[in-house]
């Protein structure tokens, strides 16, 4: 009998255990997989790595590591791998791409061809061993996890900043905490009273407000974030309204500049921040406000010492879900905002389609997963300490 409820409990879940494995957690590690894995120079390069083995990485490299260099390069056949290699050092080291497509030329015309330096001059240079050398060395490396906070080894291999200018990666991430702050205080704003309206009415008037904060929800992001590119235009609804009523003498700019990315997601995510802290006032006795009223306190005396730190549980909770989304929103501020406004999801979106780089892609995906995760842990921590009694 117990064996049999455990069975049939096992086929409940099943389904959705099926799913979190295939759907979240294999993507989530092919993901990290390929954020520290660099195969692509060890399998086309398998000899120069112990040619270079004894390379002191400050002179020339011996005529052996050249011509072993030379070999590997005669012996890929297949242009994809060429091409991958090719992306990988210049990653590394600008001017691989010329270099490489000159050098394979000219080991395919010259089969014993073992200097390089008569080919180009640049391989003279022992930064371009260098970077051959570390990406022919291992298949993990850290290089993706690095560059995605704008950090990089040195030729002594101790982590420094990368040069100014190269990537801007660490100033994207900062924008995003910034942007994703600004809009949960906005929803924080807006949603704590609406949500205090909605939670002391009853009736057709609750459903209309609920319905009212539910229906963005059921319209499509793509279809909402078009609406407010219409809404927000130089002749669009909110300016024509503002010069209309004599407020302004033209236009305000609400497009393409970070006010009308927050204005956007602020609608968009604002469902989020009302619906948590509408279920924890609706659980709070109707009766301590006018209690705290009818003992001499002001409304907002009441509301700061009665009110506000019941309904905090939810407040953190829906600022938690806010935060949390405004991080990997893409389509927003793709759409509304300016190029000083992306976010670090566009960012991905580059590496991912644009330049075909899913290290630096997968990379930068951990970095987001890591700042979501710290605050899903400091969420917990204070959880449990308001839990305590």
């Amino acid at each position: 009998m117990w064996l049999t409820k455990r069975v049939k409990s096992f086929a409940l879940i099943a389904p959705l255990a099926i799913f979190l494995v295939f759907f979240f957690l294999a993507p989530l590690v092919t993901m990290m997989k390929t954020a520290v894995s660099d195969p692509v120079a060890a399998s086309a390069l398998p000899t120069v790595s112990a040619a270079l083995q004894d390379w002191d990485r400050a002179s020339i490299p011996p005529a052996e590591a050249q011509e072993a260099f030379a070999s590997d390069i005669r012996n890929i056949t297949d242009d994809q791998l060429f091409g991958d290699l090719v992306r990988r050092l210049n990653s590394a080291k600008s001017g691989f791409r010329t270099l490489m497509t000159k050098t394979r030329s000219a080991v395919a015309e010259s089969p014993e061809l073992a200097d390089l330096v008569s080919v180009d001059k640049r391989w003279s240079d022992p930064a371009f061993w260098i970077a051959i050398q570390d990406a022919a060395g291992a298949s993990l490396t850290d290089r993706n996890l690095l560059a995605a906070v704008d950090l990089e080894r040195d030729a002594g291999g101790h982590i420094v900043n990368a040069p100014e200018g190269t990537s801007a990666n660490r100033t994207t991430l900062i924008r995003t905490m910034i942007m994703a702050g600004v809009v949960t205080l906005c929803c924080i704003a807006i949603g704590l009273p609406f949500a205090m309206v909605a939670a002391s009415t009853t009736g057709w008037k609750r459903q209309l407000l609920l319905g009212a904060v539910l229906l963005p929800l059921w319209t499509s992001l793509l279809v909402r974030t078009a609406a407010w590119y219409i809404i927000l235009q130089d002749n669009g609804l909110i300016n024509l309204t503002l010069q209309t009523l004599g407020l302004t003498d033209g236009p305000v700019p609400l497009i393409f500049n970070r006010l009308g990315v927050v204005i956007a997601m602020t609608h968009v995510l604002l469902p989020f921040m009302v619906l948590p802290i509408f279920s924890v006032l609706i659980g709070i006795p109707k009766n301590l406000m006018p209690a705290a009223a009818s003992l001499g306190a002001p409304p907002i005396r009441a509301f700061l010492l009665v009110l506000l730190p019941l309904s905090l549980r939810g407040v953190v909770s829906g600022a938690l879900l806010v935060f949390m989304s405004a991080l990997g929103y893409y389509i927003t501020p793709a759409l509304i905002g300016g190029a000083k406004d992306q976010m670090i999801s566009s960012v991905i979106a580059y590496y991912a389609t644009g330049a075909a780089n899913w290290g630096m892609a997968g990379a930068l995906g951990i970095v987001l997963l890591a700042a979501t995760m710290m605050l899903y842990v400091v969420y917990l921590r204070l959880s449990s300490e308001e839990a305590r009694p």
